[in-house]
């Protein structure tokens, strides 16, 4: 179909929808989504600017307090602002408090009092960091705490507008995880809406997507068993692949993604990141778990029920492993040092628990078979990796329930892992279900039902 064109004012709202909507999305399946304070660069321009402009405000306020008679015109101003700050930390009932910071904070009486010479700062800066103590986190005592040992008036503001400026991101976070719950109910519906907007608009947002579907309908159709016997017969007994099957199993592609030559499907594009991350620590944690089942398989049970030991293993082969995916890493030099490392902790285990250290021709054959990993076709790592996918697939296949299927055989070491990145990945799943589901439903039943088209179609030919 021929481009469509599309106006300045156009795109804009798109771009604008599309942040809206990658914002919601962000809130709802990231459970630790937190707004932070805004940092720029050490030594960018912008940093410069802000600190010169910041470091002209403070001294001239300081200035104009050192004044014969003070001059409290910034003073004033300031006190506003935080005044402002107070009364936006209030929820509606809050009525006493917010009229005791309007009473307390009165700017018109202030400034009399400042002309007739009667104003005392301290006393409002008394008052401010007591109203301060009173709305923020109890993560922040500690800045009210430190507030009331400053007692010069310029460090004094400058150091309330600094713990002002945490809470109100304090106050941004509570918002968030008390609005998550609602946010929930609604983001599905305003993504699969802005979904169907931009399908309306271009018709080929699925291509992809068909692309993704059509490639796990055909890994599992590759693994149905042949067909035998009368053409006729055995085109009816041969099973149907089922929509949900197909769609379990597109989800487990996407954590073996070839992300720098394959586009990933337009669906689940806002979560590309989360996925490659999870693909990263599971390509990780399976040679982890490989290194484990090697090393307790050569060391018997003396060592695996051992309290800690495990884990003791396992961070120093993550901490070798670090950077496993970068061009630069070299595997085999890794798991060299892994092998040295792991047989040194061995040895040392059993000789404080009494049973005898490994003989050097025992070392040498566990140090191999560590070494051996590296080899992409190791029977050792492809029985971790399918061990792993038959676990994925067993949670998927279980929906919405809350719990969490057995940990096939040899995984054990790796288990809390293994169940932290399996939780991530189906509250992942489970929600871009619950929004694109209805674009799923057509695309696999389009592509089954020509499928089973095409084989009607070949068995009629054949007779």
């Amino acid at each position: 179909s021929p481009p469509q064109f599309v106006s300045v004012e156009e795109l804009m709202e798109t771009a604008k929808g599309v942040t809206n909507m990658v914002l919601a999305h962000e809130i709802v399946v990231n459970g630790g989504f937190q707004i932070k304070p805004a940092e720029l660069p050490e030594n960018s321009l912008e940093k410069r600017v802000r600190d010169i402009v910041h470091k002209a405000f403070w001294d001239c306020l300081e200035a104009q307090l050192k004044e014969d008679p003070p001059s409290y015109d910034h003073a004033i101003k300031l006190v506003g602002e935080i005044k402002e700050a107070l009364l936006s930390f209030l929820l509606p009932g809050h009525t006493r408090l917010r009229n005791q910071i309007t009473e307390a904070l009165d700017l018109e009486l202030i400034k009399q009092e400042a002309e007739n010479g009667a104003l005392d700062i301290s006393k409002l800066a008394e008052f401010i960091i007591g109203m301060m103590g009173t709305l923020c986190a109890p993560a922040r005592d500690e800045e009210i705490k430190k507030l009331k040992e400053i007692h010069e008036i310029v460090p004094l503001f400058r150091a309330i507008f600094s713990v002002l400026d945490m809470m109100k991101v304090d106050m941004a976070n509570f918002a968030v995880s008390s609005i998550r719950p609602h946010l929930m109910q609604q983001s599905v519906e305003y993504e699969r809406k802005k979904f169907q907007e931009l399908y309306e608009k271009q018709p080929n947002s699925l291509a992809f997507v068909t692309e993704w579907l059509q490639g796990a309908a055909d890994d599992l159709r590759a693994k149905l068993p042949p067909a035998v016997g009368d053409a006729a017969a055995s085109s009816s007994r041969t099973p149907s692949l089922c929509p949900l099957a197909v769609q379990n199993h597109a989800y487990l592609k996407l954590l073996r993604w070839n992300h720098l030559q394959k586009p990933f499907p337009e669906t689940v594009l806002m979560d590309q990141t989360r996925f490659q991350e999870m693909q990263l620590e599971l390509d990780q944690l399976i040679l982890i778990g490989a290194v484990l089942l090697v090393t307790f398989n050569a060391a018997g049970t003396a060592l695996s029920g051992l309290p800690g030991f495990t884990d003791k293993l396992k961070t120093a082969t993550r901490v070798l492993l670090t950077g496993l995916h970068l061009p630069s890493f070299n595997l085999a030099e890794a798991l060299a040092t892994v092998s040295e490392k792991v047989c040194a902790e061995v040895n040392g285990c059993l000789s404080q628990h009494g049973f005898t250290p490994f003989t050097l021709e025992k070392e040498a054959v566990l140090k191999g078979q560590i070494q051996a990993l590296a080899n992409p076709d190791n029977s050792i790592c492809k029985l971790i990796d399918s061990r792993t996918q038959t676990f994925l697939e067993s949670y998927l296949a279980s929906g919405y329930q809350k719990s969490i299927p057995a940990i096939p055989g040899g995984l054990g070491p790796i288990q809390r892992e293994l169940e932290e990145i399996a939780v991530k990945y189906i509250r992942l799943v489970n929600y871009n279900k619950m929004v694109f589901s209805p674009y799923y439903d057509a695309v696999l039943s389009n592509i089954l039902n020509k499928e089973g088209t095409a084989r009607l179609q070949g068995t009629l030919e054949d007779h």
